[in-house]
């Protein structure tokens, strides 16, 4: 069994994720907000491969990510600070990047290398489920590699239980018909929503993202779901940090309450 499956399934509830682009604030802060986030009580992390055309990602991870590649930020390095916090840290990592950066690096030697270097999963928004389940589950399977599909208040029954079918990991449940970053309240018509896709009774663990950002947020998702992501922030706490260590477990104490 996958590793992220593994501790989503040891804790039931609860679960929280926190994604962070990888870079930023500085390109030497990957390898210290992993295991701050472990060290912290994180359950686990999404590491966002820093893309100059995302299609989901608010202003906030966009700016992130063009401040880590303007950092010197590379798949080369990304793998090495993975591979270097792997020493001592054994908390579930997933990538989140877009099709195009596995494309142009090569699928296989993509997953090879991701699973060499100790991550669990991946987030591809943009890879269409027909052709992952056609031309890359088996390979993603070879390499223990667990994958994750968002579905979003507008998915049709048909493929949300697609998406149940394919996702080894967890199902990606998108809180809002929007990019990242959104804040407020999580309104009635969400609930309503997360209402009906437990009603699905889908086989698959469940974690909202997309506009989780602080404590109340975050316990409204998990009373729906296995847990939250959280991620723009995460993203607005580290700007300007000169601190990375002592903000992240400052992030999490406040999201755990």
């Amino acid at each position: 069994m996958n590793r992220i499956r593994q501790i989503i399934e040891a804790k039931g509830k609860e679960i929280l994720n926190v994604y962070f682009t990888a870079g930023y604030p500085t390109l030497d802060s990957i390898v210290p907000i992993i295991k701050s986030l472990e060290d912290s009580g994180a359950d686990i992390i999404e590491l966002g491969m820093p893309y100059s055309d995302p299609l989901a990602d608010g202003v906030t991870i966009q700016q992130s990510s063009e401040q880590a590649l303007a950092n010197g930020l590379n798949l080369k390095n990304l793998f090495e600070s993975i591979a270097e916090a792997r020493k001592t840290c054994t908390i579930p990592i997933i990538m989140m990047g877009y099709f195009n950066q596995l494309l142009q690096y090569g699928i296989e030697d993509f997953l090879k290398l991701a699973h060499h270097n100790g991550v669990d999963g991946m987030i591809i928004p943009d890879l269409p489920m027909e052709i992952y389940k056609r031309d890359y589950q088996a390979l993603f399977a070879q390499y223990n590699i667990g994958m994750s599909f968002l579905i979003t208040p507008m998915t049709s029954d048909d493929r949300i239980h697609l998406a149940d079918d394919l996702s080894d990991a967890f199902i990606y449940m998108v809180s809002q018909s929007s990019i990242t970053g959104k804040k407020g309240d999580i309104s009635n018509q969400q609930r309503k929503y997360f209402e009906r896709i437990n009603n699905m009774k889908l086989k698959s663990p469940i974690l909202i993202g997309f506009g989780i950002h602080d404590n109340a947020t975050y316990r409204t998702a998990c009373n729906y779901s296995h847990g939250a992501i959280i991620g723009s922030a995460f993203i607005r706490a580290l700007k300007d940090s000169k601190d990375v260590t002592s903000i992240t477990k400052s992030f999490v104490s406040d999201i755990r309450g």
